[in-house]
């Protein structure tokens, strides 16, 4: 990659020393933890639950929707989504568009600055972009960026992005993803992901909201950004307080006791189904995004690349024989009641160029478990029986039904005779850790949108270089993702995008299994909720007011 110096930036004025807004974290009660006589046009401040964890604040250095979930509200992007729409338009930039078939460019909105009296100009648009390609965090975001091959920027307020592939249809949705995140540059390191307190110290903040406590995973407190100058304007309350909980069931009596505001990702079903009958909350739905999935480790799975057994056939028959067995139906009803549908493909069904594919390739034909074709695949590739899975999954960040719906999977399994199954569970910032470092053979994600389109479901998994690193690698399908993603013809994109999953359904990179909407518990005083539970799948708080 090559790249032209930029212009030199100037602070406005010394980075201010960070003052703590006088949190008591161990007395912060319903209201909210920070200042009680902070007031709003809406009526005051807005306290947030959720079991979602963050693992960093550094956009550099997280893939995850519970570090994204604070990323939206305090550090600004090119492009952003305006309330109840998945379309992009420019955030904090004034104009963006192609300018060549292989140059994007965007100039920015004049006078911009960050929460620390810094200039936000394009010269940090660029350390932003080159940084995320440098650091290259085996759980960051930077597959996202596979088309880009540089970035200049010849004046203060202009960003040119060379691409490598001409008519990118997806650049624009990926500079309001995870990957778009612009950060101060004379704050985060441009080689290393740079620790949360240096950020919250700094005020490195240009979006919404800015963080005025940060009690890692206990309580973050935000305050409006009276200098933001993007897409979404002033946020309806001035102050929201985000309290984490380990255990979902403390977060349901809290929302339904009028202890905290909003229940945010992720109560069980169980719960949801409950509180629908409760007149002192609201259950609001939106539109569904995420999907739940197993992911095979190429190299550890049974019979993978680095074990005693290696053996190509014998694995791909280990990965059919689970996909011949595991009954979605039976995992959405009894685990799930009815907030996750089956999931037959790797694009959910709403998204353009969605299918079937696994449906017809495993199990009855209809979406129903066959142990006979599981028996069969493992027989004719010589596989002895039972074949003994280590299986992991994780319970505070896909919620408390994953230790059901795991539970249910090895049932599945072993009452085939065909698997033993070792199920275990681990905390999820260890979790994300030894993920990619080979650690689980077979293991749970899922995976909560970063932009509408069909692309967000295959190039993030199935590129040579992918964010599951899970040493999968198919240089046809490589090139067909490639290759849909500058497809202009909408018609021959959707074909492309189908063959595609046919041909990733026949490897089994991951096994998807249920695909669900998205859900939020409010207190019956909250508005603004529908408004951002969107098709952007990005929930602002902004859009949050209490009456």
């Amino acid at each position: 990659m090559t790249s032209a110096s930029t212009p030199g930036k100037r602070p406005l004025a010394a980075a201010a020393t960070f003052v703590a807004v006088g949190l008591l974290l161990a007395g912060c009660t319903a209201g909210g933890a920070s200042d009680p006589n902070s007031t709003s046009g809406a009526g005051g401040p807005i306290t947030i639950g959720t079991t979602d964890k963050i693992t960093t604040l550094d956009p550099a250095g997280s893939y995850d929707n519970g570090s994204f979930a604070v990323q939206l509200q305090v550090f600004p992007f090119l492009m952003n989504s305006p309330y109840g729409t998945s379309d992009v338009e420019p955030d904090i930039a004034q104009s963006a568009e192609f300018t060549g078939p292989t140059e994007y460019t965007v100039t920015l909105k004049p006078g911009l600055t960050w929460a620390n009296g810094n200039e936000l100009t394009s010269s940090d648009v660029k350390f932003s972009f080159d940084r995320q390609m440098r650091i290259a965090a085996e759980n960051g975001p930077s597959a996202l960026l596979y088309n880009l091959d540089s970035v200049d920027a010849p004046d203060d307020t202009t960003v040119v992005f060379t691409l490598k592939a001409e008519n990118d249809q997806i650049f624009p949705q990926i500079l309001s993803s995870p990957a778009g995140v612009i950060v101060d540059e004379d704050t985060l390191s441009p080689d290393a992901v740079t620790p949360d307190d240096e950020i919250v110290a700094a005020k490195a903040f240009a979006g919404q909201y800015i963080i005025t406590n940060y009690d890692f995973n206990n309580l973050v407190a935000y305050k409006a950004n009276t200098d933001y100058q993007g897409l979404l304007g002033e946020p309806k309350s001035d102050v929201v307080n985000v309290k984490y909980y380990a255990d979902a069931s403390n977060l349901k009596l809290d929302v339904q006791e009028g202890n905290i505001d909003v229940a945010w990702r992720s109560l069980s079903a169980t719960d949801i189904d409950d509180l629908r009958g409760n007149e002192n909350v609201k259950v609001v739905d939106g539109p569904g995004g995420e999907i739940r999935y197993i992911v095979f480790n190429f190299d550890t799975q049974p019979f993978g690349a680095t074990t005693a057994e290696a053996d190509p056939a014998k694995a791909l028959a280990v990965r059919q024989a689970m996909a011949h067995l595991v009954d979605r139906e039976e995992l959405a009803d009894q685990v799930y009641k009815g907030t996750y549908t089956p999931l037959y493909s790797y694009v959910p069904k709403g998204l353009n160029g969605a299918t079937d594919a696994l449906k017809v390739l495993y199990g009855d034909g209809n979406g129903g478990p066959d142990v006979g074709k599981a028996e069969s695949t493992l027989k004719d590739a010589g596989v002895a029986t039972p074949v003994a899975v280590d299986l992991q999954y994780n319970t505070d960040h896909y919620g408390p039904g994953s230790s059901d719906e795991y539970a249910l999977i090895k049932d599945q399994l072993e009452s085939s005779g065909l698997f033993t199954v070792d199920l275990q569970s681990t905390e999820y910032v260890q979790y994300v850790k030894d993920r990619t470092a080979d650690v689980y053979p077979v293991y749970q994600l899922g995976w909560f949108p970063d932009y509408s389109d069909a692309d967000n479901y295959l190039s993030p998994f199935f590129l040579t270089e992918n964010f599951l690193d899970n040493h999968y690698s198919d240089p046809q399908v490589n090139d067909m993702i490639l290759e849909q993603a500058v497809t202009t013809d909408e018609a021959k994109r959707t074909a492309l995008i189908g063959e595609i999953q046919d041909k990733v359904a026949a490897q089994l990179s991951t096994l998807p299994l249920l695909q669900g909407a998205q859900v939020a518990i409010t207190g019956t005083g909250v508005t603004g909720t529908a408004d951002t539970l969107d098709g952007s799948f990005k929930f602002r708080y902004g859009a949050l007011a209490k009456g």
